[in-house]
């Protein structure tokens, strides 16, 4: 609800399969969506999907914490994109 309030699109999902469900559907239908956050929860299950945009501009997938706290997949997908955009690890561990 708080990314509702601050005026952005909420497409809410109980399980991978749905949320993957929803990104194909954002990403087929409306090329208009410039950054898309997962709940790494949800990312966890369905990395498959999200890797076929690692290397795309647009959208750039943004793997957030959820209700249960951080899993660490997020600072590691940013750590990850860094180093390909770099070539080295320049956030240190």
């Amino acid at each position: 609800m708080g990314f509702k309030a601050l005026g952005l699109e909420t497409y809410p999902a109980a399980c991978a399969q749905e949320a993957s469900h929803i990104l194909r559907t954002l990403t087929r239908e409306h090329d208009d969506y410039a950054i898309i956050y997962i709940e790494e929860n949800l990312a966890a299950e369905m990395s498959h999907e999200i890797d076929r945009f690692k290397d795309s501009p647009t959208p750039a997938i943004i793997l957030i914490p959820g209700r249960e706290g951080s899993l660490g997949l997020g600072q590691n997908a940013l750590r990850s994109a860094v180093e390909r955009a770099v070539g080295t690890n320049i956030l240190g561990d």
